[in-house]
């Protein structure tokens, strides 16, 4: 009885209990996943980074488009994005103020077309998500759709 009482001591105080053991390596495991996808987000340049999703380049002129940047402030609006989104505060998602000059113009539009896949893949949406603990949600806008939210960050980080 002293023997058995003894064993029951040692393994509830975790020498030797299976479940500490797998719950110490699933916290082990979880930090380096995270310190891995910090690493990786910090390895790539996000001015070359063009996200994954449909939109693989995009022509950007010099001048912003006054008329598509008016529909872009509309669907910024009407679409819910100020609900997670200001341009100067934080928020439920980051503050976009600046964006266009942190990202490359497929990264933000693939973002808002593609933002589930973009947050499995794309070592900086990951950090992202990781940092917010807060996913984007899919819109389901069209790639012209995305590109007027494009020109109307452009517009605001002109100003």
């Amino acid at each position: 009885a002293l023997l058995l009482g003894g064993t029951l001591v040692f393994t509830n105080c975790g020498g030797g209990s299976e479940e500490g053991s797998q719950e110490n390596a699933t916290e082990q495991t979880t930090e380096g996943q995270n310190q891995n996808q910090e690493q990786q987000a910090e390895e790539v340049d996000p001015m070359t980074d063009k996200g994954i999703g449909p939109v693989s380049s995009v022509e950007l002129g010099d001048a912003i488009d006054e008329e598509l940047a008016k529909k872009g402030e509309e669907l910024f609006s009407s679409k819910g994005c100020t609900a997670c989104h200001d341009i100067n505060e934080k928020r439920v998602g980051p503050p976009l103020k600046d964006v266009t000059k942190r990202r490359t113009p497929e990264w933000i539009m693939n973002m808002i077309l593609n933002p589930t896949e973009m947050t499995q893949k794309d070592p900086i949406a990951k950090k992202l998500l990781g940092e917010y603990a807060a996913p984007m949600s899919n819109q389901n806008l069209t790639q012209e759709e995305a590109r007027s939210i494009l020109e109307y960050l452009r517009k605001v980080d002109a100003q």
